[in-house]
């Protein structure tokens, strides 16, 4: 009879995932209301697995990672990475918002600890589709630069129509809307500048 082997190697306790999730956090400035509201992450669960008091799901492990600009294994290692002097967020990386029913995709470009300051996004429309916005906050900003496809802008009533390569700069604290009035699908950059 073959003797079992006894010099396996004893599994590791689990990844302290808190004080990284914490590390990061502060490092790129949040609170734990403004990671909350970015994960779709209660902050009591976020406050939770921070003190070492619970251990998030993959799922939940999966949209903290996607708020932070980082993978999975990133947050669940519980190594300080070595500063890199650049840092690639792969395309599946990328936090995204879609509008359904509205036909846009809205791909999140900027840091998320500029958010409320500045902030990118890539703006695809469907053909018939439009992103339509309340008002921002006093003395906010954006600027459309129109990559793809044909659009209109909408603020409070006035329209244009952009030109390809064209770019429109707009007060953004009034309602406002981009519309594809194209049959293709249209692809801009959009940036809001937030005073």
């Amino acid at each position: 009879m073959k003797k079992p082997n006894t010099n396996l190697a004893v599994p590791s306790a689990p990844p302290e995932v808190g004080a990284t999730l914490q590390r990061m956090r502060l490092e790129r400035g949040l609170t734990l209301e403004d990671l909350s509201r970015t994960a779709g992450v209660s902050k009591s669960m976020l406050s939770q697995i921070e003190r070492e008091k619970a251990n998030p799901t993959i799922a939940v492990a999966w949209r903290l990672a996607n708020a932070l600009g980082v993978s999975i294994a990133e947050l669940l290692s519980a190594e300080t990475p070595k500063d890199e002097s650049i840092r690639v967020l792969e395309p599946h990386e990328t936090p995204t918002l879609t509008g359904d029913h509205a036909g846009y995709v809205l791909k999140i470009l900027g840091p998320l600890e500029l958010a409320g300051r500045y902030e990118w996004y890539e703006l695809v429309l469907a053909p018939g589709g439009a992103l339509v916005s309340n008002p921002h906050d006093p003395g906010a900003t954006e600027h459309l630069t129109l990559l793809h496809g044909s659009v209109e802008l909408e603020v409070e009533g006035n329209k244009k129509k952009l030109k390809l390569g064209a770019t429109a700069r707009y007060e953004a604290d009034r309602s406002h809307a981009i519309r594809n009035v194209g049959k293709t699908e249209a692809k801009a950059l959009m940036v809001v500048i937030h005073r």
